[in-house]
């Protein structure tokens, strides 16, 4: 493996945030960064790779495209697969997982085309393959060409690894991380989420105002690839001395479970001292002294008949309270609800794209600073 070569890095986005996440690899310095179906595409050699993973909020996984080569029936991509350079990337002593899929090709079977690859694989590299292996090695055959990935992140980025205590229905690390950006928070205000089950919101925004790598705690499966470099990979782990912040990122809930999650989650983060958890109602929320910033809120959108009497009458109690008391202060609010959106009375702007959220379609619905 040649760290100097340069390879298409493939981002995977949560559908319908492919475009904040393309912002986020533009500022982030990732060459030739553009949206493409289900992500973002750029280009980098290896330690690209890692800082991608290391460094990127939005992004769900990392794969790298390490070749490719046309087949049009089995035999050929057997013999192809064999003379493929499987010992630039993978160890004989990592186990691996193979996944295939195929479009519009001739060799229609992935089922097959995978076992073809596996073998491949084992017989010429000595690798053993295992369904439940960490590191992963993808093919798609679409229009009978053959197009390798590897999975560089292993779990999903999501996973940050320093988070023990969940909430029911947690939003996502990445998909908040995203929703903020959207909201255009920068780390530099006040981040207020009076919902805030097990505190992603406000805990994000304080990884963010502190500059912390959203990767720094976990492990990835690019560090058992062949010429994985531990040095390297330190050295861009260290970066920077993070900012000091002189801002609070606050939560607030009902119930008294999400309050200890969120506060045991802030503390395995390392965002203790920037970030505050109460137990209270919608009706009891006031903003933070010193200057406004963001309020941001994904509320529960009922999914039961029945629920949507009791839920507008949350919102509309939610939109009174931003109303009265938050001038100044800018407002996101997720929902699968458009009527619930609107019951806030608040002056909402134009959506955004509708966002895919574990099956869930959402938006998020915003405010320029209230009056």
């Amino acid at each position: 493996m040649n760290n100097s070569d340069s390879f298409e890095i493939f981002l995977v986005a949560t559908p319908g945030l492919e475009a904040p996440l393309c912002e986020e690899a533009i500022q982030n310095g990732f060459a030739g960064a553009q949206t493409v179906a289900g992500g973002v595409s750029c280009r980098g050699d290896w330690s690209e790779v890692w800082r991608a993973n290391l460094c990127l909020r939005g992004a769900n996984k990392v794969l790298v495209r390490i070749g490719s080569f046309s087949a049009v029936h089995l035999a050929q991509l057997d013999k192809r697969a064999r003379k493929f350079p499987w010992s630039d990337f993978l160890r004989p002593d990592i186990p691996i997982k193979v996944e295939a899929t195929s479009r519009k090709s001739r060799i229609y079977h992935a089922g097959a085309a995978r076992q073809r690859i596996e073998n491949a694989i084992s017989e010429t590299l000595g690798v053993s393959i295992s369904s439940d292996a960490n590191l992963r090695v993808l093919l798609r055959i679409e229009k009978d060409l053959c197009t390798f990935s590897i999975d560089t992140s292993g779990e999903p980025l999501h996973k940050r690894g320093h988070k023990p205590a969940i909430a029911k229905a947690p939003m996502r690390e990445t998909m908040a991380a995203m929703f903020l950006r959207e909201c255009v928070y920068n780390g530099t205000e006040p981040v207020l989420d009076p919902m805030c089950g097990s505190g992603t919101f406000a805990i994000e925004a304080a990884e963010i105002a502190l500059g912390l790598l959203p990767g720094r705690s976990r492990h990835f499966a690019f560090e058992e690839l062949a010429g994985f470099d531990a040095q390297v990979w330190q050295s861009l782990k260290q970066g920077s001395p993070p900012p000091e912040t002189t801002l609070r990122f606050q939560g607030s809930d009902r119930n008294s479970g999400a309050i200890d999650a969120a506060s045991a989650n802030a503390a395995q983060a390392g965002v203790s001292d920037v970030t505050q958890f109460a137990q209270r109602a919608i009706s009891d929320i006031k903003p933070p002294e010193g200057a406004a910033g963001l309020v941001i809120v994904n509320p529960p959108y009922g999914a039961r008949i029945g629920d949507e009497k009791r839920l507008r009458s949350l919102y509309g109690s939610l939109g009174k309270v931003l109303m009265t008391r938050f001038s100044g202060w800018r407002v996101g609010i997720i929902t699968s609800n458009q009527s619930l959106a609107r019951s806030t009375r608040l002056p909402l702007l134009p959506t955004g794209p509708v966002v895919d959220h574990g099956g869930t379609k959402i938006k998020l619905y915003k405010t320029n600073a209230l009056p």
